[in-house]
């Protein structure tokens, strides 16, 4: 039995989430503005199948293959809309799955760190793959179950402020999102990310 952790369409991707995804992946790359569909699954292992049913029927191309014990994620993505829904589409019908029954997203963790020292700064900027946080800055960290949401998360604030994206990890037991900026961006981008999480609908986890 495949339960469906994380189905999340991005109608177009924003430049850092874009560039921040050619960073880390192994597969093709995406570019901005490009529709995206991420879906987290468990077992993991199954992932494989689900990509092969979205490469079969589409030409969606795939930048993110992650297959771990208990939780797997892919990524495909394609210049027009029209191909992502479709490869989402193939993957629910032969899983015997709709999107209303993926698991709705549950915020793990919410802070915003305010004008962020310089030596928190460093040990940021050694482990993130995104833009550089400069002290002074504020933080905002975010933390997501299932770990997939934290992908939209990160694209919907983007969309709606003048942000930085640190790192984002979409994978494991909970994703995380570090975004940084002044103040009224970052509580912006905040509200945006936890709008978007909100707004989705789905089947309520275990807590």
């Amino acid at each position: 039995m495949i339960q469906l952790k994380t189905y999340a369409f991005l109608d177009s991707l924003q430049p850092q989430l874009a560039s921040h995804i050619g960073t880390t992946c192994r597969g093709f790359l995406p570019v901005p503005d490009e529709a995206s569909l991420f879906i987290e699954i468990a077992p993991g292992m199954a992932i494989n199948q689900l990509l092969d049913f979205a490469l079969k029927e589409t030409k969606v191309r795939p930048a993110v293959l992650i297959v771990e014990r208990a939780f797997g994620l892919l990524e495909v993505h394609h210049k027009d809309q029209g191909e992502v829904i479709q490869a989402g589409n193939a993957i629910l019908k032969n899983i015997e799955r709709k999107e209303g029954d993926r698991e709705k997203p549950r915020v793990v963790t919410d802070q915003v760190i305010r004008s962020i020292e310089p030596d928190h700064a460093v040990l940021l900027n050694k482990i993130r793959y995104g833009s550089m946080i400069l002290p002074g800055e504020s933080l905002f960290i975010l933390e997501t179950e299932p770990a997939g949401y934290a992908i939209l998360a990160a694209n919907e604030a983007e969309k709606a402020a003048n942000v930085k994206l640190i790192e984002v990890r979409p994978f494991g037991a909970f994703g995380r999102l570090y975004m940084s900026g002044s103040e009224a961006e970052i509580d912006s981008a905040r509200e945006a990310a936890k709008t978007a999480l909100h707004n989705v609908s789905g089947i309520e986890g275990k807590k």
